[in-house]
């Protein structure tokens, strides 16, 4: 939700490529440098194309000539492309970050009709006799020409890739925006690199979840953070893009024999009825911002027969898109978004903030305010880091095997990262929804375990937490829980599963964001109640 919201000037760890003082702070954000060590960087003008159209890619590197290669990054791995092209720098505006690059285009791709659909990757790398050492990546998504009922409609969680993308200076969390709390911008353009390790990353780079629990009290540890300044990736790789969520999720799809179309959230903005040729959508990993358009088409999809299916944590922020940006003044947005004196509805806070009045669980079944953090640095490091399933008649968990009171992903760390949760009540030993929070009246809470939104620890290891209670803080103000006592309450959330009907259609959400590290490492019990999900949501509805 909010990976940088309570640091403090004095915490940030040096530049990827460049370290800017500002202040009293260095902020590490990704910048490049002609200077610096050999390097290439690529956009395209858009983020989806259709069979046919032509790909523009921009593209500024320190070497004279580089070879282009794009390759289907799925279970396929197909390449349409392979050519050298001859580059040159391109220098990065001041304010690249809010405005785009503007830079001049280097090549086109024209896609073939007959081109597969999916996610396109492309490879950067040295040309010549001697060449071959790869300097960058860039990712692009081709939709179906027609869509396929019987695929998985999968919606991409780039908005939440942007809002975390600190290329060029800034990001929605910190940066050198001038005149706004860390250097955070709230207008992030679409026309500029994704950030180093977003849509490529090597194996073995580390998750944001600790890869172990720590076996005494010992200072806060990020273990993601301090692989990327050791490897010169960017900060926030590990919290949110391709390379560390959707990917393993078709991956896994496309082997265990489903069909997946993959489009962008800015599709789904664009294109109310995207989705409605489908059986069954699906969001993976970490998908927490989204405007009220992508809402929408999402809830008349369910309303009118859609299935959803969302292994996802964090849905936190009502996001804009204008003029080729995105648009989240987040926590500031009730002092300083434009549109709050005039249609506070649109204005781009948090979902649960009644100003918005737009709550999140009538859509998703959850909440991010009502879930949060657990497993990484002093966020219940030492949490169970698996669900309890306390409704195992669910059709959801048949064939597994697991019973009332059993606990499955803990082995895989599935309960990490972010969560979401509801307000709920305790009856006979079964979570219910108190429906205070926008819950249907249809919910229900079939596995569970408990985050925090606050992070703790022995007093002398106080100055390696970097979140803090930022976040507490927030969500006590937003629900109007005053007091010492309302922020400890607010202090306390959950991660649930959640399954509930509305109209016609259904909805299942496994409301975590490492959902997709249980597929990654084939624990049984996440496969098995995936296939479940998939193999009912995808089945047609008797006529």
């Amino acid at each position: 939700m909010t990976a940088a919201r309570g640091e403090r000037p004095g915490d940030e760890t040096p530049s990827v490529v460049s370290g800017i003082s500002t202040g009293a702070r260095r902020v590490w954000v990704e910048i490049p440098d002609l200077h610096g060590a050999p390097g290439a960087w690529c956009y395209s003008d858009r983020r989806s194309y259709s069979p046919g159209e032509t790909v523009t890619l921009f593209v500024s590197s320190t070497e004279p000539a580089l070879r282009i290669r794009i390759r289907h990054d799925g279970g396929q791995r197909e390449e349409i492309h392979d050519s050298e092209q001859a580059t040159a720098f391109q220098a990065v505006p001041e304010y690249a970050y809010r405005d785009g690059c503007g830079w001049a285009p280097t090549a086109e791709v024209s896609l073939g009709n007959d081109v597969e659909p999916g996610t396109y990757l492309v490879e950067l790398s040295t040309a010549g006799e001697n060449g071959g050492k790869v300097l960058g990546h860039h990712l692009f998504v081709v939709k179906p020409a027609v869509p396929r009922p019987d695929a998985i409609a999968l919606v991409l969680a780039t908005s939440t890739w942007a809002a975390y993308n600190d290329w060029g200076g800034a990001n929605h969390y910190f940066g050198r925006h001038p005149g706004t709390p860390r250097g955070r911008s709230p207008i992030l353009s679409a026309q500029r690199p994704w950030a180093r390790g977003q849509v490529w990353l090597p194996p073995g780079a580390p998750r944001w979840v600790n890869e172990t629990r720590p076996k005494s009290a010992l200072p806060a540890r990020y273990e993601a953070i301090e692989w990327a300044n050791l490897n010169s990736y960017s900060k926030y790789y590990a919290a949110a893009g391709w390379a560390t969520f959707e990917r393993h999720f078709v991956q896994w799809a496309e082997a265990a024999g489903y069909r997946v179309d993959v489009y962008t959230q800015d599709d789904l903005h664009g294109e109310p009825g995207l989705l409605d040729a489908y059986r069954c959508a699906s969001f993976i990993g970490h998908d927490e911002y989204w405007t009220a358009e992508m809402r929408a088409a999402v809830d008349s999809f369910v309303t009118h027969g859609g299935r959803v299916a969302r292994f996802a944590g964090n849905f936190t922020w009502q996001i804009r898109l204008e003029d080729g940006g995105q648009v989240a003044y987040k926590y500031d947005a009730r002092d300083h978004d434009p549109i709050t004196g005039t249609d506070r509805t649109r204005m781009t806070g948090a979902w649960e903030d009644p100003l918005v009045g737009n709550p999140g669980a009538t859509t998703f079944g959850v909440n991010a305010l009502r879930g949060l953090y657990a497993a990484f640095g002093g966020m219940a490091p030492r949490a169970a880091r698996g669900f309890t399933v306390f409704r195992p008649a669910h059709w959801a968990l048949r064939g597994t095997g697991l019973g009332y009171g059993d606990m499955f992903g803990d082995e895989s760390n599935v309960f990490s990262f972010e969560m979401d949760g509801l307000d709920y009540e305790m009856r006979d030993g079964l979570p219910h929804p108190r429906y205070t929070d926008g819950a249907p009246e249809t919910t229900e809470i079939l596995a569970m375990n408990w985050a925090t939104a606050a992070e703790d620890g022995l007093p002398e290891y106080a100055d390696s937490l970097m979140i803090g209670d930022g976040d507490a803080r927030f969500r006590a103000a937003i629900l109007g829980e005053d007091g010492e006592e309302g922020l400890a309450r607010s202090s306390r959330g959950s991660g649930m599963i959640v399954a509930f009907t509305r109209g016609e259609g259904e909805v299942f959400t496994a409301a975590t964001c490492e959902w997709v590290n249980g597929l990654r490492l084939h624990d049984p019990y996440v496969e098995a109640i995936t296939h479940n999900i998939l193999g009912t949501f995808l089945t047609p509805r008797p006529a």
